[in-house]
């Protein structure tokens, strides 16, 4: 999550956010590419422990209980998408851009996964590994199409920064497509039984670096073999380094085969290290675990009223809110900083949010109320 803020700091504060891509080999720098390849491990592993999370949750809850949860959960989270997270990103109350983003993922996917609750668990976990495995297959019909596709093929597979007119002077932004992020929380689901209390830590160790290597294993197999499983293929570039960089560039919109196998295999390795720890350990990164959603559309505020702020200090005019190459009120094309001054703001930010949220996660143990859980 502390990584996740870099990349959202990054989107609006780094000079060429709004006019160059921070992977682009040509004109990226090795700090910068690092600066964006490091936050593709954020959103699996949310959608991946979401899934462990709702297993866990089983062991308290009756089947149509977590199912009913889950659904409504679900779809709170879409609405949050549209209506909060949407203005945090745009702050423009006109919604004249619904942008469908990792909350809007996850809702869908909890939907999914409510109706999936029914079924055995390991069909659960097979269902989901058959559409990581697989879902790159409708890579091939899509260049086959040379065309236009209808909305429900954009929002299940192939939008990747899609707009899709809504009617006068709204539209969608499809950033997310479901499909691959719903394996990801179906596959959670079913090894989250590794999780249970009982369950040994050494054969959760063992399960958890098996699976981690294999994943590993089989990222770097088909990479080499540069053809199945992710729709952009490496290449040598100019130098060793940057040939390594091609080699890991993986497709997130949406998410490849190799994109979630290099991922979820680290993060799975990274959970057996982690195992065991004391809960003392790690302290002031809890305290944002433990209130994940509060923590995102807190963050999200907060980095963009700075960007109000600066845009105002640097003596911006209301005529330059609107930019022409980002959807992002207030934040011009020609903005911002290098990369030594998105480090700074970013620090800066976790420094504010740790007081806000160390509070909030006192205040939900100590208030047994209803809505907390939505929050």
């Amino acid at each position: 999550m502390i990584i996740m803020a870099l990349d959202h700091v990054r989107d609006f504060f780094h000079i060429a956010a709004s006019t160059d891509s921070p992977t682009n080999l040509l004109t990226t720098t090795p700090f910068l590419f690092f600066t964006r390849w490091i936050t593709h491990f954020c959103a699996p592993t949310f959608l991946f422990l979401s899934g462990i999370s709702a297993y866990l949750m089983g062991q308290k809850k009756t089947r149509r209980e977590l199912s009913t949860f889950l659904i409504k959960r679900g779809i709170w989270l879409i609405l949050v998408e549209f209506v909060i997270v949407t203005l945090a990103w745009t702050y423009n109350p006109f919604y004249n851009l619904l942008i469908m983003q990792v909350i809007w993922a996850i809702g869908i996917s909890m939907i999914i996964l409510g109706i999936f609750i029914w079924l055995p668990v390991n069909i659960i976990l097979i269902s989901g590994l058959l559409i990581i495995c697989f879902h790159n297959m409708l890579d091939y019909i899509e260049t086959s199409h040379q065309g236009q596709f209808g909305i429900f093929w954009e929002i299940l597979h192939h939008g990747n920064f899609k707009v899709v007119p809504l009617g006068a002077d709204h539209y969608f932004l499809i950033v997310y497509a479901f499909l691959p992020w719903t394996g990801i929380m179906l596959t959670g689901y079913g090894l989250g039984r590794i999780f249970t209390a009982g369950m040994s830590s050494r054969i959760r160790k063992t399960v958890l670096f098996g699976t981690g290597g294999a994943l590993l294993l089989l990222f770097f197999i088909l990479r080499s073999i540069n053809h199945y499983g992710d729709p952009s293929h490496w290449y040598l570039q100019r130098n060793l380094l940057f040939s390594w960089f091609s080699f890991i560039n993986l497709s997130k919109y949406p998410p490849s085969l190799d994109y979630i196998a290099l991922t979820i295999g680290a993060a799975m390795i990274a959970l057996g290290l982690l195992d065991r720890i004391s809960k003392d350990s790690f302290s002031f990164v809890r305290v944002f675990g433990r209130v994940p959603f509060f923590y995102y559309i807190l963050h999200l505020y907060i980095i963009h009223t700075m960007v109000v702020i600066l845009f105002y200090f640097q003596g911006y005019t209301s005529k330059d809110i609107a930019p022409q190459h980002s959807p992002f009120a207030f934040r011009p094309d020609q903005f911002g900083f290098g990369l030594g001054g998105v480090y700074l703001i970013w620090i800066s930010v976790i420094l504010i949010l740790f007081p806000i949220c160390s509070w909030y996660d006192q205040y939900k143990n100590t208030h047994k109320k209803w809505w907390l859980s939505y929050l």
